[in-house]
């Protein structure tokens, strides 16, 4: 049913989101330097070490020498589910209510890490190279084979690492600029179940006559069909900077990054070995992989485009204070159709409708000593998600508030660390999605599709840890 299409669309996007709420607006994984959180992502015009390439890139030009830096952000997830009443419609009158766990709080991973690897090279007076490597995007969920929502999603895994070459030019005293491109590569897998019950209930009222009568019969005792996806694919796309320094002690940055578009081409395998039709079991199956049989899927999306506006001031010898402002261009991402290579399998329509939205940040940072930097920062950031009614399963987004601790110490002239905190509150949030798809594979207007046509209605509640800890060394 829809289940494979949802796991290509979700890859697609990148963007599901480490348990199951992103830690940035939208997919955005939203952790891609352990200084920068230690700030909570508000000193993009810092330009404390080559992370600013993916904050904005015009900043290498603040940087001495060759610089290196390794970071490991750990996320530890805090989620429940509680379902307030999903169901699916037989036909156009008689609900069902779904059964399975109606609460579940073990969804999420225990913990997730994401590495980073960011390096700069001084060329001359007026250029500055660097390669940034980092991960954009991140799930790991697991509802479980018996959840109620599984007809929506059971799990899903996503990776994903971009690379990200950059150069900056410093044009005068003031003005420096910064270009730099990105490779993107994602790899997903997806797994949801199969309503066959109703699916062959309604064919078997489709059908008519004996053979039908008995597939009505039977359908209640049926058990779930398994469908899973795996896919991958690369996607390319830049970002531009400019930073305006007006004395040693203030800076203005903008920069934007542009949207990725990606084609995710995979395998979509459906398993109906735990369904079991008696006498009819043959009739059944064979019924199934006619509709529903291994092929090839595929999904084309864009993830958004991003604007940041930000300024660093030294207020005294002690102290900075830094903003940051980003607008994310999520209304990009509107319906996402997968499509699959057998011929009478109808494509998949997930319905999202996304808003542009907006990250405000303001951080702090407090030098205690010549070795001792401490860092502090707080963000707002908002959700794309316009309604309860356009809030899948697979990203149940939220606005979140964050607050980040952090710190930088230096060993020699050569040699730091950093260390940041972040504790993230999500506003709690509901959904109540439908599958706008039948399990007999027609939409409501009577075109061909693949889906489940379940509506998916509960509440969740998170909260998320973040412990980011990273290396640096110049020469």
């Amino acid at each position: 049913m829809r289940l494979k299409l949802l796991s290509l669309s979700v890859m697609a996007m990148g963007a599901a989101a480490l348990s199951g709420q992103a830690l940035a607006s939208g997919y955005n994984f939203g952790s891609q330097s352990v200084s920068a959180q230690g700030t909570a992502h508000a000193n993009a015009a810092e330009a404390a070490d080559p992370s600013t390439i993916y904050y904005n890139p015009a900043g290498l030009s603040e940087l001495d020498g060759t610089q290196i830096q390794f970071g490991v952000t750990d996320v530890i997830p805090d989620s429940t589910y509680t379902d307030n009443g999903s169901h699916r419609y037989l036909n156009t009158t008689t609900r069902i209510g779904l059964s399975g766990s109606t609460t579940n709080s073990g969804f999420a991973p225990s913990s997730v890490i994401a590495p980073t690897m960011y390096l700069s090279h001084k060329i001359d007076d007026k250029f500055t190279a660097g390669l940034g490597i980092f991960v954009p995007f991140g799930a790991k969920l697991n509802y479980g084979y018996n959840s109620i929502n599984r007809y929506a999603l059971e799990s899903i895994g996503l990776q994903t690492v971009n690379f990200n070459p950059s150069i900056s030019f410093k044009l005068d005293d003031h003005n420096s600029f910064g270009f730099g491109v990105s490779a993107q590569y994602m790899k997903a897998n997806l797994q949801k179940a199969v309503d066959t019950q109703t699916g062959v209930f309604l064919a078997g009222f489709a059908l008519g006559g004996a053979t039908g009568a008995a597939l009505m019969g039977v359908a209640p005792t049926l058990g779930d069909g398994q469908v899973g996806l795996n896919a991958d694919g690369w996607g390319y796309g830049f970002n531009v900077g400019w930073l305006y320094k007006l004395d040693d002690h203030t800076r203005f940055g903008l920069a934007y990054r542009s949207k990725i578009n990606t084609t995710l081409n995979g395998t979509a395998t459906w398993d109906y070995s735990g369904v079991g039709g008696g006498a009819l079991n043959s009739t059944i199956v064979g019924l199934l992989n006619s509709k529903h049989a291994t092929s090839n899927a595929s999904v084309s999306v864009d993830t958004p485009d991003s604007a940041s506006a930000s300024f660093y001031h030294d207020l005294n010898d002690k102290l900075a204070v830094m903003g940051t402002a980003t607008w994310w261009g999520h209304s990009v991402m509107q319906n996402i159709t997968v499509n699959f290579s057998q011929q009478g399998e109808g494509a998949m329509v997930i319905n999202q409708n996304w808003k542009d939205s907006w990250t405000y940040a303001l951080g702090m940072n407090y030098k205690y000593s010549d070795s001792l930097l401490l860092r502090t920062g707080v963000a707002y950031e908002q959700s794309p998600v316009p309604s309860d009614q356009l809030r899948d399963p697979a990203l149940p987004d939220s606005d979140r508030t964050w607050l980040s601790l952090g710190a930088n110490y230096k060993f020699d002239k050569n040699n730091s660390i950093d260390f940041a905190y972040s504790y993230v509150w999500f506003k709690n949030s509901n959904l109540n999605y439908t599958d706008n798809c039948s399990p007999a594979g027609v939409t409501a207007t009577g075109g061909s599709c693949t889906g489940n046509g379940e509506t998916t209605t509960g509440s969740y509640k998170t909260h998320l840890q973040l412990i980011g800890l990273a290396y640096n060394y110049s020469f």
